[in-house]
């Protein structure tokens, strides 16, 4: 009892702090990028799927190997259909990317600093990295400016991304000449950039669509049998017969797992990330 009470004193603690930081208008601090809840959201949704596959197969059919395969069947799923999703946003983040170059670019050109240029597009930059500029500029305003470009280029994870970054980094470092010029070049770049990746995925819908209509077929044929012609899939009744379907639905999820892997694009391999700055810090290289 005496620990529900501190706990309700807590919350009410907390909650009086809230009402009189949102009276005063201050801004309490907050993560502007949060990659770790999608993730655990796309795993609860595959775990859901799973669970919900084998308990209904399993009860139909009775067949141990049946709700296995059916949990993993549930666990895939979810990739088949989200990969289109997936694409079109690393699209729009490359073209992000572009936008915020064009930013930085224009805001220089108005006689700004690189570390007022970043601070006046955090809060317009493009939607799809808006998030991590604004953590950039928060860094920027407690930290040095390059140290903060390497974490932002870590937040985005992309390659087009990199490429801006360090040539950012060599303006903050170096004092390069004509940055104008330069994130006007790596802004088209990552345009094209997107424009053949909308060609490629163009190509790689169809062979989406492909392994959905694969997939639902079979699916389709195996719970027509086992709906209409429960007789036919008696033989998998047995000890032997599990272990016949546990062979035969391995051939089928690795044929699925091959046909998904085809629709994926091949991720670029990026030139700044989390190592290379480290070494760059401990042996001096990049100041």
């Amino acid at each position: 009892m005496s620990a529900l009470a501190g706990l309700c004193g807590a919350g009410v603690g907390l909650g009086l702090v809230l009402v009189v930081a949102g009276w005063h208008g201050v801004e309490l601090p907050r993560r502007a990028a949060r990659p770790l809840l999608p993730r655990l959201e796309r795993v609860n949704l595959r775990l859901a799927l799973a669970v919900g596959a084998a308990v209904v197969v399993g009860a139909a059919t009775g067949w141990p190997v049946g709700a296995v395969l059916a949990a993993a069947a549930g666990w895939g799923a979810s990739g088949l259909l989200t990969g289109a999703r997936a694409a079109q946003a690393g699209v729009a983040r490359v073209e992000a990317i572009a936008g915020w170059a064009e930013m930085l670019r224009d805001t220089m050109a108005g006689a700004a600093g690189l570390e007022q240029a970043i601070a006046a597009t955090a809060t317009v930059a493009p939607l799809p990295i808006r998030a991590e500029v604004a953590t950039l500029a928060a860094r920027i305003e407690h930290g040095r400016l390059a140290p903060a470009l390497r974490a932002f280029a870590d937040d985005v994870a992309d390659p087009t991304c990199d490429l801006v970054v360090a040539a950012l980094v060599l303006a903050a470092e170096h004092q390069a000449q004509r940055l104008g010029e330069l994130l006007g070049s790596l802004a088209q770049a990552a345009r094209d950039q997107a424009t053949m990746r909308l060609r490629v995925e163009a190509g790689r819908a169809r062979t989406r669509t492909s392994v959905k209509v694969i997939v639902g077929v079979t699916g389709g044929l195996v719970l027509g049998l086992a709906v209409l012609n429960r007789g036919y899939l008696a033989p998998y009744d047995s000890a032997t017969g599990q272990l016949v379907l546990l062979l035969v639905g391995a051939l089928f999820a690795a044929s699925f797992a091959w046909l998904a892997r085809m629709t994926r694009p091949a991720s670029a391999e990026r030139i700044l990330t989390a190592t290379t700055n480290s070494a760059e810090s401990a042996t001096g290289v990049g100041r």
